[in-house]
């Protein structure tokens, strides 16, 4: 089996996307402009912040739906029309799928893995001769020129490119093997930072202090996923996503880049046709763990930040929700510009004010209305996002000094999101945790397994 799939699911696929393409009129790349929209959400996996995403796209007036795996939180809000199933093991079949019978008018990606079945769907469709089917033009409307698909997702490749548009990057290489990874410690030095291209979060992020370290890291990011893991991530999370890779023994790309002392900064963006409409940018004041997560932001501006958002969403044409995450150099407070998320963060269903807005200015673009933002979520300009900082540590003064991001309007995703967290770490930690009897409020101190806040739990993605 490829990539895709077998041959029963490449047929299966054919006929979704003819269903698809023979309801849809063939339709411009252009806004739709229509008055409710419907946006379809995709995710592979069971994050958190998918389900407040759809939550503030269908508060700005759009009308979602999510391909999502069976399990996902979304399924305890009042928010989606429809969700459509995501298998695992049928990737681009469940997403040909829901397509079909959501007719879309525009799809959100919710991760990495997301938005390369979608690349792949579009490839798909172009090698058998359907490159103007609505399907493709749906593909291209929600993520932008398909020039740009095999660079968003190549770390090295993205940096280059940000070189050649003058803006200020590490240098960054692919690694093949460990004569490359001794070659490149010994021109750029130590600590050094190594990156697995599709990964997220930190999963696939490692930094090396010593040339032990940097072969030993290396050699773990190249790997397959351990059978171990593929079907724990399947038993326990009901994610199956990591089967193929285990069972096929499909390596991963591994990249080096150098390392900038200094502090993380991260932006999300909504994109058109390579122009920026809203974008909000912070600072990163705590994470999951060192690699991880964020799990409390600082907002701030930052013109070079914003600058190079703005030059790499044009020269990419980008269209559709993306992140960018930086180093601020402790010495100089210099922007390095390190990576590109290609798909919606954790942070794109926070209202903060004119241009601030992400799913207010997305609705504005498909509908034609002006941008009306939704009231300005807090005053305060550190936000601690819910469940991650309280997953991180039940006693952070940042859920009583920061602006504490609780869905109070949705309380049976408040209870689940807590329920799930006391079931998987009562898998880590061994041992038996009482179910969840209410949903926490700001006034009530949450509490979580005191020796097991760290445990490594998909809540959230920079």
């Amino acid at each position: 089996m490829n990539a895709v799939g077998n041959e029963g699911e490449s047929r299966t696929i054919a006929v979704a996307i003819q269903d698809s393409n023979s309801v849809a009129q063939s339709t411009p790349k252009g806004p739709v402009l229509k008055l409710r929209p419907t946006v379809l959400v995709a995710t592979t996996s069971c994050w958190y912040p998918t389900a407040r995403l759809a939550m503030a796209l269908a508060s700005a007036g759009c009308k979602v739906e999510m391909v999502c795996p069976k399990s996902h939180p979304v399924r305890k809000t009042k928010v989606v029309r429809r969700t459509h199933v995501y298998r695992g093991l049928a990737p681009l079949t469940s997403f040909a799928r829901a397509i079909a019978i959501t007719q879309p008018d525009f799809i959100v990606s919710g991760d990495d893995l997301a938005t390369q079945h979608l690349h792949r769907l579009h490839a798909r469709e172009k090698r058998n001769g359907r490159a103007e089917s609505s399907i493709c033009a749906l593909i291209e409307r929600s993520l932008g020129a398909p020039e740009s698909f095999s660079v968003v997702n190549a770390r090295a490749a993205f940096m280059d490119l940000a070189h050649q548009e003058g803006l200020r990057v590490p240098p960054t290489q692919v690694i093949r093997n460990i004569d490359d990874l001794r070659t490149w410690v010994a021109c750029t030095g130590l600590p050094t930072v190594l990156k697995a291209d599709g990964t997220s979060g930190g999963d696939g992020v490692r930094i090396a202090y010593t040339p032990t370290e940097a072969e030993r890291f290396f050699k773990e990011l190249q790997a397959p996923p351990l059978l171990a893991r593929a079907g724990k991530r399947a038993l326990v999370d009901q994610d199956k996503t990591l089967v193929w890779p285990s069972i096929l023994r499909r390596r991963s790309v591994v990249n080096a880049q150098a390392f900038v002392a200094g502090r993380e900064a991260t932006s999300a963006v909504v994109c058109w046709n390579g122009a920026v409409l809203a974008g909000l940018h912070f600072e990163v004041v705590n994470k999951a763990s060192s690699a991880g997560h964020a799990t409390v932001l600082r907002v701030i501006e930052n013109s070079e930040m914003s600058t190079a958002v703005e030059a790499m969403a044009r020269r990419l044409s980008l269209s559709g929700l993306y992140g960018f995450d930086f180093m601020l150099e402790a010495e100089t407070g210099n922007a390095y510009l390190v990576e590109i998320n290609p798909r919606s963060t954790q942070v794109g269903h926070l209202s903060l004010g004119p241009g601030r807005d992400i799913p207010a200015a997305l609705y504005a673009a498909l509908s034609g209305k002006a941008v009306e933002e939704a009231p300005k979520i807090t005053e305060k300009d550190t936000i601690a996002l819910f469940p991650q900082e309280w997953i991180r540590d039940t006693e952070s003064p940042f859920l009583r000094l920061a602006y504490h991001d609780i869905p109070l309007e949705e309380p049976e995703l408040i209870r689940d999101c807590v329920s799930n967290y006391q079931k998987q770490s009562a898998w880590y930690a061994k041992s038996v945790r009482k179910p969840v009897s209410s949903a926490p409020r700001p006034s009530q101190p949450m509490t979580a397994p005191a020796k097991h806040r760290a445990v490594g739990l998909d809540w959230g993605r920079k």
